[in-house]
């Protein structure tokens, strides 16, 4: 049966398929928010596409202002007890790197923390207990482009509970060793060029169909634990689980976390590590290793390094990272860095490193960041050297 047809005032013929509410009103609708029915414009109008959207959000919406930031506003006050934010940050540097040869200028994005746009909920339902969600899509500041070319939500897609009990979590999440974890194992933050942790090392930062348990604290002691599902065409049974540990007891924190994922390109992978608060400065020291990935990973190694607190907006780092071959052919790496950063204000960021990665044997490994690839060696052993600039702005 053919589509029914609609004519606007503007003498747009349009059919049923054609005709739909604007984004803006979709999430009004998710959000629960009262849209208007009366006066001049209806919801049953028949209106080109164009005209619906336009109507629908000046009956909604006060004329000249925002339509976004009014939903979002909106929704605390439609759920007195519920809350949805919207969240981001854009991260831009400039690299500049020599991989054997020569120097390469290149803008990045998402070297330190990763460039996002994200929106997370909570809505109480108990006494203690809520309904969260986290909707969290990463982007390209240098371009505009999706990380990921045809997924809406690439980092994060998952709704779950938070209780007395802990946290539960259903859905795309990071891997528990990815955010948190490994950043609090390194001065670096394991992110830019200067984290000889995140270089030398290798995890899986994303999972698909995970379920995860996060406890609460008590006594110093948290765990996570997440537990995923492989994809259909991947096969039946597990895709992998992750489990992380710590321990805090006043300026000393003590954690280890191990994964093991199936199917293609499986990894297993362990770190521990200490950190210690000495004043001013916040000594790491960590271990890992890891066997498969593609390209395949047989590694292990030590990371060592310390931030110091200049000032309340001012921080400086040094650090040192050595990854050793275990199959014997003699292809390790180290890596020498040092960084600066300056907080500008409650949400901008600016950032500088300095990196040397020493490449031995037909090693290859590359500075890169927490989204960025880095730019391949000249030839196998080929050393490494780059300095980054960049800026955060977390909104």
């Amino acid at each position: 049966m053919q589509p029914r047809r609609f004519i606007c005032e503007c003498r747009a013929t349009f059919t049923q398929l054609e005709r739909g509410d604007c984004f803006l009103v979709v999430v009004a609708r998710l959000l629960k928010l009262r849209i208007p029915r009366h006066g001049p414009v209806s919801t049953t109008m028949n209106l080109c596409p164009r005209h619906h959207a336009a109507a629908r959000c000046l009956r909604i919406f006060k004329p000249g202002l925002s339509c976004v930031p009014l939903v979002l506003a909106a929704a605390g006050a439609a759920h007195a007890q519920g809350t949805v934010t919207l969240y981001g940050t854009i991260d831009t540097s400039i690299e500049v790197t020599n991989p054997g040869n020569g120097w390469t200028t290149r803008m990045d994005s998402g070297a330190y923390r990763g460039s996002r746009v994200g929106l997370r909920g909570n809505e109480p339902i108990d006494a203690g207990t809520s309904v969260i969600f986290d909707l969290e899509n990463g982007f390209g500041s240098t371009n505009g482009s999706l990380d990921t070319p045809g997924s809406i939500f690439n980092r994060q897609a998952w709704v779950g509970f938070d209780a007395p009990w802990g946290q539960t979590r259903f859905g795309r999440q990071y891997s528990p060793l990815y955010i948190p974890f490994k950043g609090g194992l390194d001065a670096f933050g394991a992110g830019t060029i200067g984290s000889g942790l995140n270089n030398l090392s290798k995890i899986t930062p994303y999972t698909d169909n995970a379920f995860t348990w996060i406890s609460p604290t008590i006594a110093g002691f948290d765990v996570t634990g997440m537990y995923a599902l492989r994809d259909p065409g991947d096969g039946n049974g597990i895709g992998g689980y992750y489990v992380t540990a710590n321990y805090s007891l006043d300026k000393l924190r003590l954690s280890y976390a191990r994964q093991q994922t199936h199917g293609d390109a499986s990894l297993r992978a362990n770190f521990g590590g200490v950190s210690y608060l000495f004043g001013p400065v916040h000594a790491y020291a960590a271990i890992f290793n890891g066997d498969g990935g593609s390209p395949r990973y047989h590694d292990d190694g030590v990371s060592i390094s310390a931030s110091w607190d200049l000032s309340t907006q001012a921080r400086a780092s040094l650090g040192f990272a050595h990854a050793r071959d275990r199959s014997g052919q003699g292809n390790n790496a180290d890596q020498f860095s040092v960084a600066f950063e300056y907080t500008l204000s409650r949400s901008v960021v600016l950032y500088f490193t300095a990196a040397d990665l020493e490449n031995r044997g037909n090693a290859q490994f590359v500075l890169r960041g927490v989204n960025v690839t880095g730019l391949p060696v000249a030839y196998p052993g080929a050393p490494v050297r780059g300095v980054q600039a960049g800026m955060i702005e977390r909104f």
